[in-house]
């Protein structure tokens, strides 16, 4: 697996890299040619905490877990253990799914952009900002999306009608869908 490690705040370093990519490599069993997946880490100091976001695109979904901890290292071991977790929990899904589909590279991850504000300020203020390029796939592939990079939400385009769409987690566990007219 390729590593793309960058720093915020703080200077990624070799040792860090190679830290990654050691922890990453028990993901390869999960991940049919490892070798050609790249993931990418962004470390960032947050409240004396080092936080830690892996993402990592995997034929049509996005794989996705954040940590906070005292050190970069403690970071990186849970999130790699939520992404086994992740993989582990949604791997019948995941086959079913991909082999309904037939899709490669659904997402393209150098589409996203993301901008990071302050984390203080007024609870009314936004403080992230993503664009994404919406892919048409069905409620099921979007559910499965959703759950993946653990958001209660998620925005895609219905291979049916074409509209962009949500599908949101409901507090009774269901899921709800939102659609423009």
């Amino acid at each position: 697996m390729n590593i793309i490690l960058r720093g915020e705040k703080n200077k990624a370093t070799k040792a860090m890299s190679d830290y990654a990519k050691e922890k990453l490599s028990k993901l390869d069993k999960y991940i049919e040619n490892a070798e050609d997946v790249q993931a990418t880490i962004v470390a960032k100091k947050r409240n004396h905490q080092d936080k830690v976001e892996i993402t990592i695109p995997v034929k049509s979904f996005i794989l996705r877990a954040e940590e906070s901890q005292d050190d970069f290292y403690a970071a990186i071991d849970v999130a790699v253990d939520k992404l086994e977790r992740q993989l582990r929990k949604n791997k019948t899904r995941l086959q079913s799914q991909l082999e309904k589909t037939k899709k490669q590279d659904i997402f393209d991850f150098s589409s996203f952009e993301e901008m990071d504000d302050d984390d203080e300020g007024d609870a009314q203020t936004i403080v992230k900002r993503k664009k994404v390029e919406v892919k048409p796939m069905s409620e099921e592939e979007a559910i499965l999306q959703m759950e993946l990079i653990g958001h209660q939400f998620y925005l895609f385009k219905d291979a049916d009608t074409n509209q962009p769409t949500v599908v949101y987690k409901r507090k009774d566990g269901n899921y709800g869908i939102i659609e423009s007219e």
